[in-house]
Formats: C-alpha cells, structure tokens, sequence
C-alpha cells in the first residue's frame, strides 16, 4: 500500500507534467504567432504547431492514447516535442526560458522515473 508522501509526491509530479504540455502547445503557439511572415502564415504557425503537437501527444502519449508505442518511442517522442518547444521558445523569448522550461521538463521526467507513473 503506497503512503501518504508517495501519493502526494506522484499527483505533484503529474500536476507539473500536464503543466508543461500546456506551457508546450503555448510555447509551440507563440512561435508560430512570432515567427510566421505574413498573415496566413502566421496564423497556420500559430494554431497548426499546437494542434499538431496535441494530435501527437493524444495518439502516442497520453494515458488513453488512440496507439500504444513501446516505451523508447515513447520517451522519444515527447523528446521530440518537449525539445521543438524549447528550440521555439529559445527562437522568440530569453534563451533562459527555454533552459528552464527544459531543466523543469528534466526534473519532472526524473521524479516521474523515480515514483514509476
């Protein structure tokens, strides 16, 4: 029977992950607003990056995912997007942000090992 501290801790460590892949698809967003050079693009960029990262996430990550990829896919893709959202934020905002978002992205991934969710 797990304890009091495990529960919290796994919850904590969850709340943190869906708090990063919303502070994602606002990274992966916000590039596409800033970067796109003409209206359409902008807004293509601005919704589409999102969208795509979301319909990927849903399909092979989530916890109800429509697929079931074995686990370095796994690891691998949300490397992938947690990575493109990095890459973007360091594009448009302080290069500090976009280290902070991945040490936090890091710590998370750690402390998700460490409590087996």
């Amino acid at each position: 029977m797990k304890g009091t501290v495990v529960i919290v801790f796994e919850s904590l460590t969850l709340l943190v992950r869906f708090l990063l892949e919303l502070a994602m698809l606002g990274a992966l967003g916000y590039w596409g607003f800033k970067t796109g050079d003409s209206a359409l693009a902008t807004w293509a960029l601005g919704l589409g990056a999102p969208l795509a990262a979301a319909v990927v996430w849903g399909m092979f990550i989530a916890p109800k995912s429509t697929f079931e990829v074995p686990a370095p896919v796994w690891i691998g893709l949300q490397v992938v997007l947690f990575g493109a959202a990095a890459v973007a934020l360091a594009t448009v905002a302080p290069d500090q942000l976009a280290a902070i978002f991945l040490a936090v992205v890091v710590l998370d991934g750690a402390a998700m090992a460490v409590v087996g969710v």
